[in-house]
């Protein structure tokens, strides 16, 4: 998996946030030059359930967490550095044992 990156150039920023579970999970929308839209957020400790209606690519940029994906019955360990991809009109289900879990979310084409 290549590097994740630490900064995005040449982008806007939204500056409403994305606050979901009474603050517990909390993002930033950015616009890349291209048009393309990313979410960066923080989830505190607790267990999440999202739906999605296209897919996307969660990257961890800090912390752990643990995954399952809607229809399967794995759970899967996701450490800084890694990411998992969820397919549109799904969701997921997220737990953050212990301290924050950084992310990068990526809407990818359908």
């Amino acid at each position: 998996m290549p590097t994740l990156p630490n900064q995005f150039a040449n982008v806007t920023v939204v500056t409403k946030a994305n606050v979901y579970f009474d603050g517990k999970v909390v993002s930033h929308s950015v616009i890349l030059a291209d048009g393309t839209k990313k979410t960066l957020g923080l989830i505190w400790p607790g267990s999440y359930h999202f739906g999605t209606a296209a897919p996307e690519r969660m990257e961890i940029v800090a912390g752990a967490c643990r995954v399952k994906l809607d229809g399967q019955a794995s759970v899967q360990d996701y450490a800084a550095g890694t990411a998992f991809d969820v397919p549109g009109q799904s969701g997921f289900s997220i737990e953050v044992p212990g301290g924050l879990c950084e992310y990068i979310c990526s809407f990818l084409p359908a």
